[in-house]
């Protein structure tokens, strides 16, 4: 994308693996490259929880997956059955023994078919997905259906196991399904006959027997009260309905209080199940009276905390949450961390919470509504309101701060934070560690931004805006485009056209990307005509390199030059000499395109001057290939190839795929100039696995590098 200017920094980049032998200047021909390392298998599994007697069903899943192993073919199951009946607890139970005849890993995924935000996207898991398997954040295709077909690439020869938990329907998992003959396990509180197409066998969970959840009950409490009360555990076990849930929150009541009898707990749940009776559904009555109380006996600083964890938007979460609403002005943040730590800990013996990973943790779904209903009844709503922006400040604090590390260049808007002290989550240290919380927490962070909207709807448009490097380098294209409307929506209703601008033009470039250039023109357009208004004369000017990449994908390049002519000429007038030098980039991009090869390069060595002296490295890079190309197109082959190398170095310390990908193809060509095919052959070769990994092998750049490579091999192979 020609000249992506945000506010001071324009950048698209991807990721080459592997060692290679590089040089400034080649003679001879050579071109060595080794193959790319395999990547360590990913062992995504959350831990085996407590199981009791479900052998007959675990030889059944086991039996299958032998069957279909002698046949050749992969293993789907899928598991159904009512809340708390432990269809998690079965599958992690079977799923772990796997580890050998299924040694390329394991892949997880919460498909969020409970979460208060909504299901989890496909084309959100399967980027995760890729990148678990080894594939370069910027390397991840844009699209669902590309990210679908690569991810079916990779694991088609891969023995993996897939654990696709708490699923909505059948069109969420098909997308996730991978290409190999391993295993994959779907649990959901449905039947979802839509996979009956895909092979998938059924499994549907009935609450435990009696005696197995009496089993159950003794394990938990580790003591000798079932053996010493036999009738009153069986009647406990019954009121739980048998109900895995339900029987370890009861037992690790009683566990935490070694002097009760059963009798006492019995006698508490069957008031407690009668007073639910009327708002039973599917047994949960049986789940909440439990809860109910579990959640009576927590001390009163870990029930507080778990009733405003209740009220976060997303299906889990990492200790900065707690932290964020356990903070007081008056405290000290490491004191505050230890006693969120404390509380967890607390909370995951009162089983009241499990473990999603390192430090983050998850509600079964039926907790998390018990958590937020204890929030509604017992907080008031000003705490309720300061909870929730708490927890809002702590996401839009590490968005920012992970934005600042992966665009340092970039105009950040100021931020507006609530009372309260925020908190700031610790993600580690460099580019694609910041990148990756973002990924980690986009679906907390959607569903903030659409929360934040109507509470608090600075958090909306600025969270929409801190995420910027996340899109840009990894598209989610859909969640691109949401969360700019809810962002452009929130700063219409503050009336604040700043914000305004903001979301229209960064959301814009995401139309660009994802090839909607009519969108996007009607967006920088009105942007233009905002900031005229309000005497921006910096942002207008902006707007006009902007206007010029749209009429350029729209197929003017006659208008898309008028505008970038203006854009060039006005940008360094109002103070952006780098964005000039964009400018002047798209304009011999559009001149050598038209052919006009010395009008090409008169633009790109000036644009390449600007863009060196600003520190603007990659762009300037983008500006020797397209020098390079000129001089090319000249008949000059010395300064084409002293251009086209420079710039293929810096590109490949960038890891820059996709432009790394556009210089190798032009040495492609020269090769060919040269009189030298088999260079040219490895060139182009090389050239089309970068398109590929950058997501962009359908692009017409990689059409013609595959029709140049086909071409050199014909005469070959004849």
């Amino acid at each position: 994308m020609r000249g992506q200017e945000r506010g001071g920094h324009n950048e698209l980049s991807g990721t080459v693996h592997g060692p290679a032998v590089q040089a400034q200047t080649v003679y001879g021909g050579i071109h060595v490259q080794a193959p790319p390392p395999r990547p360590h298998p990913p062992w995504q599994l959350p831990p085996m929880g407590r199981i009791t007697d479900r052998a007959a069903e675990l030889r059944l899943l086991e039996g299958r997956r032998v069957r279909a192993g002698r046949a050749g073919d992969r293993t789907l199951v899928a598991v159904s059955g009512l809340g708390g009946v432990g269809k998690t607890a079965l599958a992690l139970a079977w799923l772990h023994t796997l580890r050998e005849p299924c040694p390329d890993g394991q892949l997880y995924a919460d498909l969020g078919a409970q979460s208060p935000a909504g299901p989890a996207d496909p084309a959100e898991v399967t980027g995760r997905f890729l990148r678990a398997l080894g594939v370069p954040g910027a390397q991840v295709p844009g699209t669902l259906a590309e990210r679908s077909a690569l991810y079916r690439s990779l694991t088609a020869g891969r023995r993996l196991v897939v654990l696709l938990d708490d699923a909505a329907s059948a069109a969420q998992v098909r997308p996730l399904l991978p290409g190999g003959p391993g295993v994959t396990a779907v649990t959901s509180r449905w039947r979802l006959p839509g996979l009956s197409v895909d092979g998938c066998h059924w499994l549907h969970l009935e609450p435990l027997e009696v005696d197995d959840a009496v089993e159950l009950l003794a394990e938990t409490l580790a003591d000798d009260r079932v053996r010493a009360q036999p009738e009153q555990a069986r009647a406990l076990v019954e009121l739980c309905a048998g109900l895995p849930l339900a029987v370890r929150v009861a037992g690790a009541r009683l566990a935490a209080r070694p002097r009760r009898g059963i009798t006492t707990m019995v006698r508490a749940l069957a008031e407690e199940h009668d007073r639910l009776e009327e708002l039973a559904i599917d047994g949960d009555h049986n789940v909440r009276a439990a809860l109910d109380l579990t959640y009576q006996e927590l001390p009163p600083d870990a029930a507080r905390l778990y009733r405003l964890l209740g009220l976060h938007p997303g299906s889990e979460f990492g200790d900065g949450v707690a932290v964020a609403l356990l903070a007081e002005p008056s405290s000290p943040e490491g004191a505050t961390r230890a006693r969120a730590r404390a509380l967890l800990d607390l909370l995951h013996r009162a089983s009241l919470l499990t473990d999603a990973d390192e430090d983050r943790h998850r509600f079964h779904d039926l907790v998390r509504l018990h958590a937020a209903h204890k929030a509604e009844r017992d907080e008031p709503e000003p705490e309720r309101a300061a909870a929730l922006r708490r927890v809002a400040d702590h996401y839009l604090a590490t968005a920012t701060r992970a934005e600042e590390v992966v665009d340092p260049q970039h105009r950040t808007m100021a931020r507006d934070y609530g009372d309260g002290p925020v908190v700031t989550e610790d993600f580690g240290a460099g580019t694609e560690a910041a990148l990756d919380w973002q990924e980690r927490e986009l679906a907390n962070a959607m569903a903030v931004i659409r929360r934040a909207r109507s509470a608090f709807p600075t958090v909306s448009w600025q969270l929409a805006d801190a995420l910027w490097p996340l899109f840009l380098r990894r598209k989610f294209s859909e969640q691109w485009r949401a969360a700019h409307e809810e962002g452009l929506a929130a700063a219409e209703e503050l009336g604040d056209t700043a914000a305004q601008c903001r979301m229209l033009t960064s959301g814009g470039v995401g139309e660009l990307g994802t090839g909607h250039p009519e969108r996007a023109l009607a967006m920088f357009e009105r942007a233009a005509r905002q900031f005229l208004a309000d005497g921006n004369a910096l942002g207008h000017a902006r707007t006009l390199n902007y206007r010029g990449l749209a009429h350029q994908r729209l197929g003017r390049p006659d208008e898309a030059t008028r505008y970038f002519t203006r854009a060039a000429r006005e940008l360094p007038r109002c103070g952006d000499v780098r964005a000039g030098g964009l400018a002047r980039l798209n304009l011999a991009d559009v001149a050598l395109a038209q052919g006009h090869a010395p009008e090409a390069a008169d633009h790109a060595a000036a644009a390449h001057a600007v863009l060196r002296a600003s520190g603007d490295t990659y762009n300037a890079a983008r500006a020797a290939i397209v020098l390079g190309r000129a001089h090319l197109a000249r008949g000059e082959a010395g300064p084409a190839e002293e251009h086209l190398t420079a710039a293929l170095g810096d590109l490949r310390a960038m890891s820059a795929a996709y432009e790394t990908a556009r210089a190798l193809h032009a040495l492609a060509e020269l090769a060919e100039v040269r009189g030298d095919p088999a260079l040219a052959r490895a060139r182009y070769g090389e050239a089309l696995e970068l398109y590929g990994a950058a997501g962009r092998a359908d692009s017409a750049d990689a059409g013609r590098a595959r029709a140049d490579l086909d071409r050199l091999r014909a005469p070959a192979e004849e």
